[in-house]
């Protein structure tokens, strides 16, 4: 190993050296626990360079659009909040374009070319990633069912179907592109998240292309719509 490491220059003997570091890390944190631990799962992340892209300290950063236009991809500090444990761990093995469009584009489409982390490091950043929340959700407070009041919401009232794919009727795709999809958004977002985003935009995303709908919406609404959107699953076979 020793010959091996001095046949590189100094910059790659570094970071091999960096990447062994990370892994020792990692293998005695899983060792000593029987789970990833949150700080492998950071330095991982810092490893791999996804700071480029996400923040994951908050609060929220963005005072004006140029800030929220200067951003290669979503921020980071409250993903404990929005995500659910499993699929977060599954998507970092495998990503796929959860948005139709290009990050903060209205006309790119979105390449699909996210970069995907082996199964050691998707466990760990996705527990370390999973540690990061807001203090703004409530958990247990939304019942998740097929809702007839928030599928009303999302497809006519507001109708945040004009943004957002969803699987609709005779499990045909529908909805507009320019949002995240919420295609299966079920197993993927928390629904407590979803009504306190609703409810809260400013503290998760002062500045955004959705509307806001805080006094347009009753809490009762919100709530019906977290409902609905939570719904979203695949159809079972």
């Amino acid at each position: 190993m020793i010959h091996c490491l001095n046949s590189y220059d100094g910059r790659k003997s570094m970071r091999v050296k960096f990447t062994l570091t990370i892994g020792a890390i990692i293998l005695m944190a899983m060792m000593s626990t029987g789970r990833a631990d949150p700080a492998a799962g950071q330095a991982v992340f810092k490893a791999r360079e996804c700071v480029v892209c996400h923040y994951t300290e908050g609060p929220a950063r963005e005072k004006t659009i140029e800030d929220q236009l200067t951003k290669k991809g979503p921020e980071l500090w409250y993903a404990g909040d929005k995500f659910q444990a499993d699929w977060l761990a599954g998507w970092l093995l495998d990503p796929k374009p959860i948005r139709p469009m290009k990050f903060n584009s209205l006309t790119e489409e979105n390449a699909g070319d996210h970069p995907s982390l082996n199964a050691e490091e998707a466990a760990t950043v996705g527990e370390y990633l999973m540690s990061l929340t807001s203090g703004e959700v409530k958990a247990g407070t939304v019942k998740v069912k097929r809702n007839s009041k928030g599928r009303q919401i999302f497809t006519k009232k507001m109708p945040c179907s004009g943004c957002h794919q969803y699987t609709g009727r005779k499990k045909v795709i529908a909805g507009g592109r320019s949002g995240p999809s919420l295609v299966d958004a079920g197993v993927r977002l928390n629904p407590d998240w979803i009504l306190a985003y609703l409810k809260k935009p400013k503290v998760f995303k002062p500045i955004k292309m959705m509307p806001v709908f805080v006094g347009l919406l009753s809490d009762k609404d919100m709530a019906n719509v977290a409902s609905y959107v939570g719904n979203f699953k695949p159809k079972k076979k």
